[in-house]
């Protein structure tokens, strides 16, 4: 049990780096439904509608899942699974435009990449793999500018990530009362 001297944890960058992959699969599956709605309800559009409409679809959908995640709980499925919450201090709970400004200042896990390829028209996956990846590895390597350990986006947007302790196990006793109880 923590009291108010013990200092909170923050994951280790390996435990948030494997959140973040568990992550990225399913923002694949919410993004796709985001995906099947836009395309279901603009089928009958002009394809310059669709093109543009698909991409603001790509950063909304993320955006919403993510906002509405930290300022609700403080953590997404992925996080609450590697018991990884996002809190500002002083607040309950994260506040809406803590969540927005971290959600638009997370982009610099990619967006750079992204730009650089548009900018040298770096097309194949090969060369966009690799951009990515120096970009991720950079962006990580963030965590190690301050003691603390945060990413530079929680350190812009004023939040941070903390680990939760462990559940703890009902004893057998507390389990087998718990049936008679019901």
């Amino acid at each position: 049990m923590q009291n108010s001297t013990t200092p909170i944890a923050t994951p280790t960058l390996k435990r948030r780096l494997i959140c973040m992959v568990y992550e990225l699969f399913l923002l694949t599956a919410v993004v796709m439904f985001g995906l099947l709605v836009f395309l279901l309800v603009t089928q009958k559009m002009s394809q310059s509608i669709i093109e543009h409409g698909r991409t603001v679809v790509l950063f909304l959908v993320p955006g919403a899942y993510f906002i509405y995640s930290w300022t609700d709980k403080g953590y997404t499925l992925a996080m609450k699974t590697w018991r990884i919450k996002l809190v500002k201090v002083g607040y309950a709970s994260v506040p809406l435009k803590a969540a927005v400004v971290r959600y638009l200042l997370a982009w610099g896990w990619v967006l750079p990449a992204l730009v650089i390829c548009w900018r040298f028209h770096l097309t194949s996956k090969t060369e966009v793999a690799i951009a990515l990846a120096i970009n991720v590895a950079l962006w990580a390597m963030t965590a190690f500018i301050y003691e603390d350990r945060q990413f530079l986006h929680d350190r812009l947007a004023g939040t941070r990530l903390i680990l939760l302790p462990k559940p703890l196990k009902a004893s057998k006793a507390e389990q087998a009362a718990k049936p008679a109880e019901a």
